[in-house]
């Protein structure tokens, strides 16, 4: 379905949606599916476990949890987000998930379609996201269940689908069917483009004669956009979104479109972590999982006698290790922590749920190259180490903590050390809207500083952002963003209504 032509100029008249939402991964699905009048109440027969919260949830039963003061229910809340509302709807969907508990939901779902905000999803691919180009081998960190989006049990899903799901994790590909099937029930594919890519997101600016004319003349689905050269006054107004949209036959077709609301829904997946070393640009330094796949499949490490070179201590880099042992490839492992640093992330999953990532970790610890290498001619590891250069001819200079350097011959290099989001289209690639400003944007280090209850941008009004760009890496606390968006934005539009009805002109819908 094709978007707004590009010879659509700011000076027609054209729709200005209320809220235009990049990213079409699970957090742009879900607040897709708020946006669209759905809304989370109570179930009658429901006791949350937490008698404070369930106390608070029956004092206005009859309300939906939208219409809620969400600042009052997080209150005293804990969980695994820094972000309140992230705790407070995922105690509501996993009441005490993470005491090994599996109660059900205590929220049941209502499609109120005077609750609906127009809006539209834009994704360079199908609903879903990364999930659509993740390793299909590996399995989920997070159980099936705490991967699903409301509404719609994972479970249930995959017994509908006579799909065999083994074990309470499973696989990428089973996920992104799941979240590309969720749209198509939900009644939400009006609002989503698939094949988008964005170029910009600007601030509109224009006169303040201008913008008196349009609050007496606009109305809630319209405006007349004027841009003239040479005004004095210039007040920031709506969005201006750029891009373009890959036809079938390869082609691209540019739009514009112009948005009250922008959210950012992109997710960390865009640009791999970088060492920032010489030589890191040679062909065999790779930096996915898919493109160390691919040169599995093809057959380009069989038969080599030198080892793959693995950097990383985090679970994509495991992912990578078992993947090289199973296909009996002798692996080097590069990390840059002690093997008892307390942060390492196989020192919070259990081992019972968890024993492939275990096993990783057990040779991190037990096959160092400060043992005798010949035990373990497979795998070797090096923590505390850094990776100074890559050489030409396949060798790698690494540095101990101590300083003592040394060089390691390799088929190929994987650096898996995290990813960033890639906000190109921003201006200053969005790092004016960091916790510390003029920096990039990283999920642990500098997210996007937002309103703990709205996940409106501190910075830039009428910007919001959700997900892995505020620091909610897992499904089951990014929709905790699409509660607080949905919440912000419905106030705002009954706010703007009521200006209309009472005759004091439109504005933009913010209080």
């Amino acid at each position: 379905m094709p978007l707004i032509e590009e010879t659509v100029l700011p000076g027609d008249s054209l729709l200005t949606l209320p809220v235009v939402i990049i990213g079409n991964g699970p957090s742009g699905i879900c607040l897709s599916y708020l946006l669209s009048g759905y809304r989370p109440y109570l179930s009658p027969e429901a006791i949350h476990p937490n008698p404070i919260l369930h106390t608070k949830l029956e004092e206005a039963r009859h309300l939906s949890i939208v219409d809620q003061d969400l600042e009052y229910l997080s209150e005293g809340l804990e969980g695994r987000s820094s972000n309140p509302v992230a705790v407070l709807f995922d105690t509501l969907l996993h009441p005490d998930a993470d005491f090994g508990y599996d109660y059900p939901p205590v929220l049941h779902w209502k499609l109120e379609q005077h609750n609906y905000i127009p809006h539209i999803v834009l994704g360079k691919g199908p609903p879903g996201g990364a999930w659509h180009s993740m390793e299909g081998s590996m399995l989920t960190i997070s159980f099936g269940d705490w991967m699903e989006l409301p509404g719609l049990s994972f479970k249930e899903w995959a017994a509908s689908k006579r799909r065999n799901i083994k074990s309470d994790r499973v696989m990428p590909e089973e996920i992104a069917c799941y979240y590309k099937h969720y749209v198509k029930v939900m009644g939400l594919q009006k609002n989503f483009r698939d094949n988008v890519y964005i170029t910009s997101v600007s601030r509109l600016y224009r006169g303040k004669e201008d913008e008196d004319r349009s609050q007496r003349n606009e109305d809630i689905s319209t405006q007349h956009l004027e841009m003239e050269d040479g005004q004095k006054s210039l007040i920031k107004r709506n969005w201006e979104v750029r891009g373009y949209q890959r036809a079938t036959d390869g082609s691209h077709v540019p739009f514009c479109l112009f948005a009250e609301n922008v959210a950012l829904a992109t997710g960390t997946f865009d640009s791999p972590g970088r060492l920032q070393v010489e030589g890191e640009d040679f062909p065999f330094v790779l930096h996915s999982m898919s493109d160390f796949g691919a040169a599995i499949s093809k057959g380009k490490l069989r038969g080599k006698a030198d080892p793959v070179l693995i950097v990383g201590a985090g679970l994509t880099a495991a992912d990578a290790v078992l993947c090289a042992c199973n296909n009996n490839i002798p692996v080097i492992h590069v990390f840059r922590r002690r093997v008892t640093d307390t942060s390492l992330i196989f020192k919070q999953l259990p081992k019972k749920l968890y024993p492939e990532y275990h096993k990783v970790y057990h040779m991190m610890c037990t096959q160092s190259h400060t043992v005798d290498s010949n035990q373990h001619s497979a795998y070797t590891s090096f923590p505390e180490h850094n990776v100074l250069s890559f050489k030409p001819e396949m060798k790698c200079v690494l540095q101990s903590a101590s300083g003592l350097k040394k060089i390691l011959k390799f088929s190929v290099a994987l650096v898996l050390i995290g990813s960033h989001p890639n906000l190109f289209f921003l201006k200053d690639q969005g790092h004016s809207i960091g916790r510390h400003s003029n920096q990039p944007i990283t999920c642990k280090g500098n997210p996007i500083e937002i309103d703990p209850y709205t996940y409106e941008c501190t910075k830039e009004a009428n910007l919001f952002a959700l997900g892995p760009l505020v620091g909610d890496n897992f499904v089951r606390f990014l929709k905790g963003g699409a509660l607080g968006i949905a919440r912000c934005l419905a106030i705002r539009q009954k706010k703007k209504h009521e200006l209309i009805e009472s005759g004091d002109g439109g504005g933009d819908g913010v209080p």
